[in-house]
């Protein structure tokens, strides 16, 4: 899937800032891939607390992609209930993100998922009988190999600038 654009923007900012252009976080999330950047997945545990854990994230065509291990804490949450949300700062503008996570597990897109990975230094290559991604190391949180990729597609974005111009807004989205 292509980059989408909002069909709907709303101004947040109190002190009568012009809304936030979505192509500017578009562009960061685009570029800030890699371990320099921290982006944060939020879960619902069985019992309806959340649960927050730092994810390594790429984008490819206008998603976020996430791997997890099987066992962890958020795949688990994620089989469950896949509706989630992403933050993350970056710079100028942080982000947060909300929408849904699924699993993937056609071969096209883990290849170019783990060709973008490779590209950011993580040696990742799939496993086509699991359906999965493995590397001689991963994140110490991710449990043991296979990792498991999420696509994560998102209908609705908030952005706070930090750099001029500022401001804050939210994006939505038609996903489906």
């Amino acid at each position: 899937m292509a980059d989408i654009d909002p069909i709907e923007v709303t101004n947040l900012d109190i002190y009568r800032n012009a809304p936030l252009e979505w192509s500017r976080a578009r562009a960061q999330l685009a570029r800030w891939n890699g371990p320099e950047v921290s982006h944060f997945l939020c879960t619902t545990r069985p019992d309806g607390r959340p649960h927050v854990a730092g994810v390594g994230a790429t984008w490819l065509d206008g998603d976020l992609y996430i791997v997890s291990g099987d066992g962890t804490r958020k795949s688990k949450n994620l089989a469950a209930r896949p509706a989630c949300s992403i933050a993350v700062r970056l710079p100028g503008i942080d982000v947060t993100l909300e929408g849904t996570a699924r699993h993937v597990m056609d071969a096209e897109t883990l290849e170019r998922v783990a060709a973008l990975y490779r590209q950011l230094g993580w040696p990742a290559e799939v496993d086509t009988a699991a359906q999965a991604f493995i590397a001689p190391f991963s994140a110490p949180s991710a449990g043991p190999p296979p990792w498991q990729l999420h696509r994560f597609m998102f209908d609705t974005a908030f952005g706070v600038a930090s750099e001029e111009p500022f401001g804050a807004t939210r994006w939505r989205f038609a996903r489906g």
